[in-house]
């Protein structure tokens, strides 16, 4: 199978799979704010990362490229919709044109149509400084996404068993590409301590990708004769992964992407800590059965819903956001005290001094 086959097959089967929304998401709930003395016109949604301002904090994630012309129009389309709605794009591996140039142009057409906003390039964990160059290049991209797969890779019959010299790799690559470079895993989550590694390496953000969204073991082991389905259900939630790591590097950048449907998603993610957050499989199914002006309506409704929610708690800004408490219980609540993390971190917290 051709690696461009492969990749409308991955788009086949997320469709197909779908999202089991596990995200530990349902255990965090916001004390209301009976007084929030705010008016939805007051609502300002920027965000910075990596010294990039974000005019909101929603943003198409990686989802494809490198599958020829079904691709070539996915990419096309999602980069529309990013740049009618002022939000973010990323693409899918890049590795695919590195390999095979008559694929560059799948990837291509997001910049062509979009030529000022924000791109994200991406490449796997196995890039060298010159791969991860030329895939910024090709997109005249703001950003550079490395994603860490290797649960993906090990259930995929023919992906990489090999993982050394990852983290030497993303160093070097952090300081000679030129753009700031957020690792992001694909759907297994991210712990405190891989986080550590990556900023001790000098990655400008780190995108948990946690687990309850699109499974790519699933998915992958749709293709194999002997499924390992103990990948499954392997990872770290969403919820989980954004507290271990916002609440161990409190001064760092961690983005939420993994399982994230709707405006509320959004909002707790970013109350975890996240400065931003990523939609994949919500904006790909949008497409599929709405078409361009279907995704560009839903991500619409998503801004202004996640103005709403932000008017009812009070919060102006995305800052006070990820100020405002919230309660964690249940399944999420037990892994953190686990792990040795003080959910009355997040709990007893305020965004007015003196309280």
């Amino acid at each position: 199978m051709t690696r461009a086959e492969r990749k409308k097959q991955h788009i086949e089967h997320a469709l197909s799979t779908g999202q089991h929304a596990a995200t530990g998401l349902e255990d965090i709930s916001f004390v209301h704010v009976g007084l929030p003395d705010l008016a939805t016109s007051q609502i300002d949604t920027h965000t910075t990362i990596g010294g990039l301002k974000f005019g909101s904090p929603i943003f198409i994630n990686a989802m494809t490229g490198g599958g020829g012309a079904a691709t070539y129009d996915i990419n096309r389309s999602l980069s529309r919709a990013a740049k009618e709605t002022n939000i973010p794009v990323a693409v899918g591996s890049q590795m695919a044109a590195l390999k095979d140039k008559q694929e560059r142009q799948t990837y291509e057409i997001v910049r062509k149509v979009n030529p000022d906003g924000l791109v994200f390039a991406n490449l796997g964990s196995e890039a060298s400084i010159t791969q991860a160059q030329e895939a910024v290049d090709m997109l005249e991209a703001n950003l550079l996404q490395i994603h860490l797969n290797v649960i993906q890779e090990i259930v995929m019959p023919e992906g990489d068993r090999d993982f050394r010299g990852a983290i030497e790799r993303i160093e070097a690559i952090t300081q000679s590409v030129g753009v700031p470079v957020v690792v992001k895993e694909v759907g297994f989550g991210m712990s405190k301590e891989t986080a550590k590694k990556l900023y001790d390496a000098g990655v400008a953000a780190v995108d948990v990708g946690g687990f309850g969204g699109t499974n790519f073991s699933k998915i992958e082991n749709l293709r194999r004769q002997k499924a390992l389905r103990f990948f499954d259900h392997w990872g770290i939630t969403t919820a989980a992964s954004l507290a271990e790591v916002h609440t161990a590097f409190q001064d760092q950048t961690v983005l939420a992407s993994g399982g994230i449907q709707d405006a509320l998603d959004v909002t707790k993610s970013l109350a975890l800590g996240a400065s931003a957050a990523g939609l994949a499989g919500v904006f790909l199914k949008s497409l599929m059965n709405g078409g361009e002006s279907g995704l560009i309506s839903d991500i619409i409704d998503l801004q202004e819903d996640l103005k709403m929610l932000m008017t009812v708690l009070g919060t102006k800004t995305i800052q006070e956001l990820r100020q405002t408490p919230i309660v964690i219980t249940g399944n999420t609540s037990h892994w953190l005290k686990e792990r040795g993390v003080d959910t009355t971190y997040y709990s007893l917290r305020s965004r007015y001094r003196g309280m």
